[in-house]
């Protein structure tokens, strides 16, 4: 599987996420909070091997470099509101609403990466360069599932 692919698999499990959280009720916290568990570690495991291995090569060529920084805000916007999100109660409107927001961001952060991102970055990388990051982003959430179940 390409770099791109993985990365557009990565976003579509991450709506899945969104969706399961969204028909869910206030009135099940505990469901609420399982959900959330998977959304925050995928989240957090694909925007950590995407700004390690990915964004790092995109920083340092002109023509992504700009779009590249933008995204690693956007990444600190998620985490901070991933951050809020554990913190509070799940079974509130407020949560509910907050994790709206969330949603909201994400899929503006996914929809400017696969549009604008993903094709600046195929005329910028060799494709055996993607390749590589594709194989060290496969190996990072390797790593991170097997420290995951201990």
């Amino acid at each position: 599987m390409n770099l791109y692919e993985m990365l557009h698999r990565d976003h579509e499990k991450v709506k899945s996420l969104f969706d399961q959280l969204e028909a869910t009720g206030e009135d099940q916290e505990s469901r609420r909070e399982t959900l959330f568990a998977h959304l925050f570690r995928e989240l957090d495991v694909h925007s950590q091997a995407e700004e390690k291995f990915f964004y790092s090569q995109l920083r340092s060529e002109d023509e992504t470099r700009e779009l590249t920084l933008e995204s690693i805000d956007e990444h600190k916007m998620v985490k901070r509101l991933l951050g809020e999100l554990e913190a509070m109660d799940k079974g509130t409107p407020e949560w509910t609403a907050k994790c709206r927001t969330l949603r909201e961001n994400v899929e503006e952060h996914v929809e400017m990466e696969e549009q604008e991102l993903f094709p600046m970055a195929q005329r910028v990388l060799e494709d055996e360069e993607a390749a590589g990051i594709a194989e060290d982003i496969d190996s990072f959430k390797e790593e991170h599932a097997e420290l995951e179940s201990y």
